[in-house]
């Protein structure tokens, strides 16, 4: 396949376990950047079907179609890998980077560490992804990608699902994410899966909004999502990155 062939790169990947996972943990900050003029996409591993509530895989992805457009993403792409069978494997690697060799971003976010007492895909989620961000620009293995050409992508960063412990992540260089302009949109677009979150869950919304408004309290924001890189984050102009000139 030839550049020319290939779609409109994007700026930014998210990658997520199941339809509603990114929404939750980094849903502002996607919104922020599309209004900031950046390309994005989300990429969900399955389809995170069955779930108890669900008429079944076409409803969930209608309501993934919704927060997207809620958001204002530009792609989103459904893997079709199984939903509480999903394990990091080659062949999951190579369709995730699949993905990252045609559209090009920049940028990855993806998941980081275990999920306790949440679904297993999450932590073979944070695998198959760190794998897929090195496959996508290894050369001499075109027969694995279609065809497609090689893609580096510049910088990898995590994101915490982990809302359900009060314990603080032990991670050097995690940073705080100003959202305060675009929480309401990120509430909005997790509403979107209703057949997930009905309104005996409405405890989740309390819990994410809660996240973000101390997230961002601690860093003198409205709101907040906490980001963590996954290579050291260097500094150009220490008093511009502090908010002070």
């Amino acid at each position: 396949m030839t550049m020319a062939e290939l779609p409109e790169p994007l700026d930014v990947i998210a990658v997520g376990a199941h339809p509603d996972d990114v929404e939750i943990a980094v849903g502002g900050l996607l919104a922020q950047l599309v209004r900031q003029g950046h390309r994005v996409g989300i990429v969900d591993l399955t389809d995170g079907e069955p779930t108890p509530l669900s008429p079944g895989p076409h409803v969930r992805l209608e309501e993934a179609r919704t927060a997207a457009a809620t958001l204002g993403v530009h792609v989103r792409e459904t893997l079709d890998l199984p939903n509480r069978r999903l394990f990091d494997c080659f062949e999951t690697r190579v369709a995730l980077a699949t993905v990252f060799r045609r559209y090009r971003p920049s940028l990855v976010l993806s998941m980081y560490a275990k999920t306790p007492m949440a679904s297993p895909d999450h932590w073979q989620t944070v695998q198959i992804c760190d794998a897929a961000v090195f496959y996508s620009r290894l050369s001499k293995w075109d027969e694995y990608f279609d065809g497609l050409p090689v893609h580096t992508i510049q910088k990898q960063i995590w994101y915490s699902l982990g809302f359900g412990s009060l314990t603080a992540l032990d991670s050097p260089g995690a940073f705080v994410v100003d959202i305060t302009d675009t929480l309401d949109v990120k509430l909005e677009s997790i509403r979107a899966y209703q057949t997930q979150f009905p309104p005996e869950k409405e405890r989740v919304f309390h819990l994410v909004e809660s996240q973000a408004r101390l997230l961002g309290t601690s860093a003198g924001f409205g709101a907040g999502e906490l980001l963590i890189p996954a290579t050291t984050f260097g500094v150009r102009d220490l008093m511009s990155t502090l908010g002070l000139t």
